[in-house]
């Protein structure tokens, strides 16, 4: 199936919106004092986030190391004919800042060996630039997922966004901008739909909406995973984010030293929100931007078996 070209297949239908923005980001909490034994920790790991730094490890050896995390997910919601479906998440590639077309042929091996049937992108495929993106068209291209391609954008990626989704497209990808797609298998069917950036754009999840039929199944294609506190009140059933990259740098008894701002609550993994319990899954990334360096957290690919609950 030809997914970079929405409408083309029977069993397809893609719903295009361009919304205003709904919404509202939380203000910041305020520091809270930390306690003497905090601090001495604190300091601990510092010494030895420091002592690997020096080392290389944190920019030649954890960075190339790409952990691949398995999970079920069990879904009230999820129709019994798409249940066994293998969905691969990934995030936050940044090309042209310390990653290129060779890592890039890297990942495209991992995920075509887990053999997905739907392929999901959050967004940041590039660092800056577009043009970055071009020498990996052809190898994001050889990846098959016999229910689709979806993408979405993050922050870094508006600098050209015509572009990018020229690229994204000729790659396979359909490129979820305050929009829906419909799938159909076995006279069931669910939904993915994507949001615009909420720091750079305007997220609408009602223009996103449109066109999905009440109870059907919808996978939210977020960057920023601190945004699940508002997509909780809309119709989603799994939001799948980047954006984090798990704070890219972590040190023990501390954690992820700094997270950027849409991704303070939600920071690595599996979490559920807290009104409607909608599962929110913030992938690590593949890539680093600001800083070269990985240290307690290794670049993520996730492989997810949705199964009916």
């Amino acid at each position: 199936m030809n997914t970079g070209s929405p409408g083309t297949s029977p069993n397809h239908e893609i719903n295009p919106a361009d919304g205003s923005g709904r919404y509202s980001a939380p203000v910041p909490e305020k520091g809270r004092k930390i306690s003497r034994r905090q601090f001495l920790a604190r300091g601990a790991a510092t010494v030895f986030g420091a002592g690997l730094l020096t080392s290389g490890y944190v920019w030649q050896g954890e960075p190339n190391w790409l952990e691949v995390t398995k999970r079920e997910l069990a879904l009230k919601q999820l129709p019994s004919a798409f249940s066994g479906t293998r969905l691969v998440h990934f995030s936050d590639v940044h090309l042209g800042f310390n990653k290129d077309a060779h890592d890039v042929k890297r990942l495209v091996k991992h995920i075509k060996e887990v053999q997905p049937d739907i392929i999901c992108f959050t967004g940041d495929i590039v660092d800056s630039n577009a043009e970055d993106l071009e020498d990996s068209v052809a190898l994001l291209a050889e990846l098959t997922a016999p229910l689709g391609k979806y993408a979405i954008f993050g922050n870094h990626d508006y600098k050209n966004t015509e572009l990018l989704t020229r690229l994204l497209q000729t790659a396979g990808f359909v490129v979820l901008r305050n929009q829906s797609y419909l799938i159909r298998k076995g006279g069931a069917r669910i939904a993915v739909a994507g949001l615009e950036d909420m720091l750079k754009s305007a997220p609408d999840p009602e223009a996103a909406l449109k066109g999905i039929p009440d109870d059907t199944f919808t996978v939210l294609l977020m960057h920023e995973p601190d945004y699940a506190d508002t997509a909780e009140s809309y119709p989603f059933h799994l939001q799948l984010s980047g954006h984090s990259h798990g704070g890219q740098i972590r040190l023990p008894f501390v954690g992820a030293a700094y997270t950027p701002y849409g991704s303070q609550k939600y920071i690595n993994g599996l979490y559920y929100t807290a009104k409607k319990a909608m599962p929110v899954y913030v992938n690590r990334g593949f890539g680093e931007t600001y800083m070269p360096f990985r240290l307690l957290c290794r670049p993520e690919l996730t492989v997810f078996t949705l199964r009916r609950a």
